[in-house]
Protein backbone atom coordinates (compact mmCIF):
# COMPACT_ATOMS: atom_id res chain seq x y z
CA UNK A 1 0.00 0.00 0.00
CA UNK A 2 1.27 3.85 -0.15
CA UNK A 3 1.47 5.73 2.92
CA UNK A 4 3.43 8.93 3.86
CA UNK A 5 6.59 7.76 5.58
CA UNK A 6 9.52 10.14 6.33
CA UNK A 7 12.53 10.73 4.03
CA UNK A 8 16.16 11.32 4.83
CA UNK A 9 18.48 13.57 3.09
CA UNK A 10 21.86 12.10 4.14
CA UNK A 11 23.88 14.69 2.30
CA UNK A 12 22.12 17.32 4.75
CA UNK A 13 21.65 15.37 7.53
CA UNK A 14 24.78 15.90 10.29
CA UNK A 15 24.07 13.35 12.79
CA UNK A 16 22.86 15.91 15.54
CA UNK A 17 20.32 13.66 16.51
CA UNK A 18 17.39 16.56 17.49
CA UNK A 19 15.08 14.31 15.53
CA UNK A 20 15.45 11.29 17.52
CA UNK A 21 13.90 11.71 20.87
CA UNK A 22 10.65 13.56 19.40
CA UNK A 23 9.95 10.57 17.31
CA UNK A 24 7.38 8.71 19.76
CA UNK A 25 7.73 5.68 17.87
CA UNK A 26 11.19 4.62 18.14
CA UNK A 27 11.85 4.71 14.31
CA UNK A 28 14.84 6.87 14.34
CA UNK A 29 18.32 6.11 15.56
CA UNK A 30 21.78 7.64 14.62
CA UNK A 31 23.86 4.96 12.89
CA UNK A 32 27.14 5.81 11.30
CA UNK A 33 26.86 9.64 12.17
CA UNK A 34 23.67 9.63 10.37
CA UNK A 35 20.05 9.36 11.32
CA UNK A 36 18.67 6.29 9.96
CA UNK A 37 14.96 4.92 9.74
CA UNK A 38 15.00 1.54 11.18
CA UNK A 39 11.88 0.37 10.08
CA UNK A 40 8.94 1.91 8.19
CA UNK A 41 6.41 -0.11 9.90
CA UNK A 42 7.18 2.06 13.28
CA UNK A 43 6.86 5.55 11.17
CA UNK A 44 3.33 7.18 11.74
CA UNK A 45 3.84 9.53 9.02
CA UNK A 46 3.11 12.23 10.93
CA UNK A 47 6.37 13.79 10.94
CA UNK A 48 7.05 14.93 14.52
CA UNK A 49 10.50 15.11 13.95
CA UNK A 50 10.64 17.22 10.95
CA UNK A 51 10.66 20.46 13.23
CA UNK A 52 13.71 19.21 15.25
CA UNK A 53 15.83 19.21 12.33
CA UNK A 54 18.08 22.55 12.21
CA UNK A 55 19.33 21.02 8.45
CA UNK A 56 15.64 20.67 7.07
CA UNK A 57 16.86 16.49 5.93
CA UNK A 58 13.52 15.29 6.94
CA UNK A 59 10.68 15.71 4.75
CA UNK A 60 7.59 13.65 3.88
CA UNK A 61 6.78 11.20 0.75
CA UNK A 62 4.10 8.98 0.12
CA UNK A 63 5.87 5.48 -1.42
CA UNK A 64 4.87 2.13 -0.96
CA UNK A 65 5.16 0.58 2.91
CA UNK A 66 3.39 -1.55 5.32
CA UNK A 67 0.97 -0.78 7.42
CA UNK A 68 1.57 1.53 10.07
CA UNK A 69 -1.15 -0.33 11.85
CA UNK A 70 0.04 -4.36 11.91
CA UNK A 71 2.56 -3.41 14.57
CA UNK A 72 1.08 -0.43 16.45
CA UNK A 73 -2.23 -1.78 17.56
CA UNK A 74 -3.62 0.21 20.02
CA UNK A 75 -0.49 2.67 20.04
CA UNK A 76 3.50 2.22 19.79
CA UNK A 77 5.44 -1.36 20.78
CA UNK A 78 6.11 0.46 24.09
CA UNK A 79 2.48 0.80 25.28
CA UNK A 80 1.52 -2.44 24.05
CA UNK A 81 -1.07 -4.37 26.84
CA UNK A 82 0.62 -7.77 28.07
CA UNK A 83 -0.13 -9.65 30.95
CA UNK A 84 3.32 -11.73 32.73
CA UNK A 85 2.36 -15.16 33.64
CA UNK A 86 4.09 -15.27 37.14
CA UNK A 87 4.32 -17.83 39.26
CA UNK A 88 3.57 -16.30 42.83
CA UNK A 89 4.58 -19.80 44.50
CA UNK A 90 7.76 -19.52 42.78
CA UNK A 91 8.50 -16.07 43.55
CA UNK A 92 7.16 -16.64 47.83
CA UNK A 93 9.43 -19.32 47.95
CA UNK A 94 12.93 -17.32 46.81
CA UNK A 95 11.88 -13.78 48.11
CA UNK A 96 13.67 -12.93 51.45
CA UNK A 97 11.22 -12.14 54.05
CA UNK A 98 11.35 -8.24 55.79
CA UNK A 99 10.06 -7.60 58.50
CA UNK A 100 10.31 -4.48 57.91
CA UNK A 101 10.39 -2.13 55.03
CA UNK A 102 13.07 -2.63 53.03
CA UNK A 103 15.91 0.65 53.24
CA UNK A 104 15.75 3.28 50.25
CA UNK A 105 18.98 4.15 48.65
CA UNK A 106 17.86 7.34 47.19
CA UNK A 107 20.10 10.38 48.28
CA UNK A 108 18.31 13.30 47.16
CA UNK A 109 15.26 15.00 46.31
CA UNK A 110 13.70 16.04 43.78
CA UNK A 111 14.85 13.35 41.30
CA UNK A 112 12.16 14.31 38.09
CA UNK A 113 14.83 16.06 35.23
CA UNK A 114 13.03 19.19 35.09
CA UNK A 115 12.70 19.79 38.72
CA UNK A 116 16.31 19.20 39.25
CA UNK A 117 19.12 21.83 40.01
CA UNK A 118 21.98 20.49 37.94
CA UNK A 119 24.61 22.89 40.09
CA UNK A 120 22.97 21.10 43.63
CA UNK A 121 25.26 19.87 45.87
CA UNK A 122 24.47 16.36 45.62
CA UNK A 123 25.54 16.94 42.05
CA UNK A 124 29.10 17.36 42.97
CA UNK A 125 31.88 14.87 41.76
CA UNK A 126 28.88 12.47 41.79
CA UNK A 127 27.93 9.40 39.72
CA UNK A 128 25.19 9.98 38.34
CA UNK A 129 22.18 7.64 37.23
CA UNK A 130 19.50 8.55 34.69
CA UNK A 131 16.57 6.51 34.76
CA UNK A 132 13.63 6.00 32.46
CA UNK A 133 10.33 6.62 34.58
CA UNK A 134 9.41 2.99 34.57
CA UNK A 135 12.15 1.10 35.12
CA UNK A 136 12.14 1.13 39.14
CA UNK A 137 8.61 -0.16 38.89
CA UNK A 138 10.07 -3.28 36.44
CA UNK A 139 12.67 -4.00 38.60
CA UNK A 140 12.29 -5.34 42.07
CA UNK A 141 15.58 -4.29 43.17
CA UNK A 142 16.30 -1.11 41.45
CA UNK A 143 17.42 0.54 44.38
CA UNK A 144 20.14 -2.18 45.51
CA UNK A 145 21.24 -2.63 42.17
CA UNK A 146 21.60 0.99 40.76
CA UNK A 147 20.75 3.58 43.26
CA UNK A 148 23.60 3.06 46.31
CA UNK A 149 26.50 5.94 46.61
CA UNK A 150 24.59 7.55 43.16
CA UNK A 151 22.30 10.42 42.40
CA UNK A 152 19.03 10.00 40.43
CA UNK A 153 17.32 11.72 37.79
CA UNK A 154 14.43 9.93 35.90
CA UNK A 155 12.95 11.14 32.95
CA UNK A 156 10.64 9.66 29.85
CA UNK A 157 11.99 10.12 25.96
CA UNK A 158 8.65 9.73 24.66
CA UNK A 159 5.91 12.09 27.23
CA UNK A 160 7.89 14.43 28.53
CA UNK A 161 8.44 17.70 26.84
CA UNK A 162 11.21 20.32 26.30
CA UNK A 163 13.51 17.92 25.98
CA UNK A 164 16.27 20.53 24.70
CA UNK A 165 16.01 21.48 28.70
CA UNK A 166 17.44 17.92 29.18
CA UNK A 167 20.16 18.26 27.24
CA UNK A 168 21.36 21.33 28.76
CA UNK A 169 21.42 20.45 32.34
CA UNK A 170 23.12 17.18 31.46
CA UNK A 171 25.78 19.40 30.44
CA UNK A 172 25.52 21.46 33.06
CA UNK A 173 26.27 18.71 35.19
CA UNK A 174 29.35 17.37 33.19
CA UNK A 175 30.71 20.88 33.09
CA UNK A 176 30.03 23.05 36.48
CA UNK A 177 29.44 20.00 38.45
CA UNK A 178 32.00 17.72 37.28
CA UNK A 179 29.56 14.50 37.61
CA UNK A 180 32.19 11.16 37.43
CA UNK A 181 30.28 9.14 35.41
CA UNK A 182 26.39 8.67 33.88
CA UNK A 183 24.68 5.33 33.67
CA UNK A 184 21.47 5.40 31.12
CA UNK A 185 18.85 2.80 32.31
CA UNK A 186 16.08 2.10 29.94
CA UNK A 187 13.42 0.01 28.87
CA UNK A 188 13.61 -2.06 25.94
CA UNK A 189 10.81 -0.44 24.09
CA UNK A 190 12.41 1.25 21.03
CA UNK A 191 10.93 4.64 22.03
CA UNK A 192 13.34 4.77 25.51
CA UNK A 193 16.27 4.97 23.68
CA UNK A 194 15.91 8.64 22.78
CA UNK A 195 17.14 9.03 26.76
CA UNK A 196 20.48 7.83 25.26
CA UNK A 197 20.96 9.92 22.36
CA UNK A 198 20.00 12.81 24.87
CA UNK A 199 22.64 12.23 27.13
CA UNK A 200 25.41 11.72 24.24
CA UNK A 201 24.35 14.62 22.75
CA UNK A 202 25.20 16.87 26.49
CA UNK A 203 28.40 14.86 26.22
CA UNK A 204 28.81 16.16 22.82
CA UNK A 205 28.55 19.51 24.30
CA UNK A 206 30.08 19.66 26.93
CA UNK A 207 34.04 21.05 27.68
CA UNK A 208 34.43 17.43 29.11
CA UNK A 209 34.02 14.07 28.16
CA UNK A 210 33.08 11.63 30.68
CA UNK A 211 31.94 8.21 30.57
CA UNK A 212 28.21 6.69 29.91
CA UNK A 213 27.09 3.07 30.53
CA UNK A 214 24.05 2.32 28.73
CA UNK A 215 21.57 -0.40 30.45
CA UNK A 216 18.70 -1.55 29.10
CA UNK A 217 16.44 -3.23 31.24
CA UNK A 218 13.41 -5.94 30.03
CA UNK A 219 9.81 -5.31 30.34
CA UNK A 220 9.79 -7.88 33.14
CA UNK A 221 12.90 -6.25 34.73
CA UNK A 222 15.60 -8.54 33.74
CA UNK A 223 18.88 -6.75 33.07
CA UNK A 224 18.78 -7.27 28.80
CA UNK A 225 22.85 -5.35 28.14
CA UNK A 226 25.22 -3.08 29.98
CA UNK A 227 28.11 -1.17 27.87
CA UNK A 228 29.86 1.10 27.79
CA UNK A 229 29.56 3.78 24.78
Amino acid sequence: MKRTIIKIDEELCTGCGNCVPNCHEGALQIIDGKARLISDLFCDGLGACIGDCPEGAITLEEREAEPYNEVSKGGCPGSRAISFDIDMDKINQNQPSYTNDAPSELRQWPVQLHLLNPQAGYFKNADVVLAADCVAFAMGNFHNRFLKGKTLAIACPKLDSNKESYVEKMTAMINNSNINTLQVVTMEVPCCSGLVQLADMARQQASRTIPIKKTVVSIQGEVLSETWI
